[in-house]
């Protein structure tokens, strides 16, 4: 058998020159199995639609570029158009598929087999209307409502995922009935095809690849923001696409979470956690956070003791989440923090991951009643379990996370960046 032969796409190996090397994202041969790409837009616009029906609507109306991206395949400066609405995308329930490109760019989705037909998008946000957007958004809301009556079979009820109000009210004004499409995008995210599973296989490899170059460049004097930039630099090196956030701290900027990379420098002791966030190939995420300690030395007995905690409470967790298995009996029966650490909890145990952060949201006892809402995990369903231990006004923090399959026979690990065997009180 040849080297690496029995690696799945995605995986990572050792060259022979010492440089880690990605199989299935920086080169494919053919003796290597394929993502079958017209499966994987069959299989998502297909779920798309299956959420729809369900609902009894004729259509969605997609701004969120990544709502575009699953239904459709197609992608144009996904960060931008986030925050420019640009372009947008009309599915039929029973009907076409019609993507709204953005100027001049209607040779990016050409060819692929999931939109019936590609047309320049109308803007009416101010920054590409200014003045006009009132006189814009009535010639946006006639063709959609045009679109619909074609094909929507006298039902006129439109999801649409995002979208500000004159655009509702212009929608409305043409006698569509507004739903909420993202209700509809989420649920259909949440159970992913075996050809998803290999997207996300090869983001995690890439994001993995990052972790390990990051490690081996940690030392003292290294700032934040230069350690921070590694991971970035081999993601787009391998085809992926963009870090969605800045979560890299240091020493005491560890605690509490959520404070973002800077030109702190590193020194030696320090705990330095981040959260890769990543958006690889194929446009999924890989979601693993990790916490390092910067040498030289040993950890202390209370870094030690902190990340244990954190490593028992991701182990703890993974192991109770199963097909059939309540949101709710999760927050209830899953690990307890320590009282000291309790005020300084992370936002949720365990939340779905796909194209990005998505669907459910599993929060916490403590948190229940006011941000709690219940469902079931499910046999196909991809989720990551947090864990962040940080005592109130202490020194330092630990960040963990485990990206995981949900099976039959319950969590599958997908993430596989070794934890700290020095940090868990091992020798090495």
């Amino acid at each position: 058998m040849a080297p690496d032969s029995h690696r799945p796409p995605g995986t990572a190996r050792q060259t022979t020159s010492g440089r880690v090397a990605v199989a299935g994202t920086r080169q494919l041969i053919d003796s290597e199995a394929q993502i079958d790409m017209r499966a994987l837009r069959a299989y998502r616009l297909g779920r798309l639609r299956g959420e729809l029906k369900r609902r009894d609507y004729a259509g969605i109306l997609l701004y969120d570029p990544i709502n575009i991206r699953y239904a459709t395949g197609a992608r144009n400066m996904t960060v931008w158009t986030l925050h420019n609405a640009v372009r947008y995308c009309f599915v039929a329930t029973e009907g076409p598929v019609v993507i709204f490109e953005f100027h001049s760019a209607p040779h990016l989705p050409a060819g692929l087999e999931t939109i019936v037909e590609i047309r320049t998008a109308v803007y009416w946000f101010y920054f590409g209307a200014g003045q006009h957007g009132a006189e814009r958004v009535k010639l946006w809301a006639a063709e959609l409502a045009d679109l619909l009556r074609r094909h929507g079979g006298g039902n006129r009820r439109l999801a649409v995922d995002k979208c500000d109000f004159l655009g509702v009210d212009a929608l409305r004004a043409e006698g569509l009935e507004v739903m909420d499409g993202q209700e509809v995008t989420e649920l259909a995210r949440r159970i992913k095809s075996p050809e998803e599973l290999a997207c996300m296989a090869a983001s995690i490899a890439v994001a993995e690849v990052g972790m390990a170059e990051m490690r081996a460049a940690l030392r003292p004097g290294l700032t934040e923001n230069e350690l921070w930039s590694i991971l970035h630099q081999v993601n787009i090196a391998h085809g992926g696409e963009w870090i969605e956030t800045r979560l890299l701290a240091s020493g005491p900027r560890t605690n509490p979470w959520f404070q973002e990379c800077s030109d702190k420098v590193i020194r030696p002791g320090e705990l330095v956690a981040f959260d890769t966030d990543l958006i690889g190939p194929y446009s999924y995420c890989a979601d693993i956070s990790r916490t390092y300690f910067c040498g030289p030395g040993r950890p202390s007995d209370e870094q030690r003791r902190l990340y244990k905690l954190a490593w028992e409470q991701i182990h703890t967790n993974i192991a109770l989440i199963k097909p059939g298995l309540s949101y709710r009996e999760l927050a209830e029966t899953a690990w307890q923090l320590p009282a000291s650490c309790t005020g300084q909890r992370y936002s949720v145990v365990v939340h779905g991951v796909g194209l990005c952060d998505e669907y459910p949201a599993c929060y916490y006892t403590e948190d229940w009643s006011r941000d709690g809402y219940d469902g079931l995990f499910e046999a196909g369903m991809t989720v990551c379990v947090e864990s962040y231990i940080g005592k109130g006004g202490g020194r330092e923090g630990v960040k963990l996370e485990q990206q995981v399959l949900i099976t039959e026979a319950g969590a599958q690990v997908l993430s596989t960046y070794p934890f700290e065997e020095d940090l868990l009180g091992r020798e090495v």
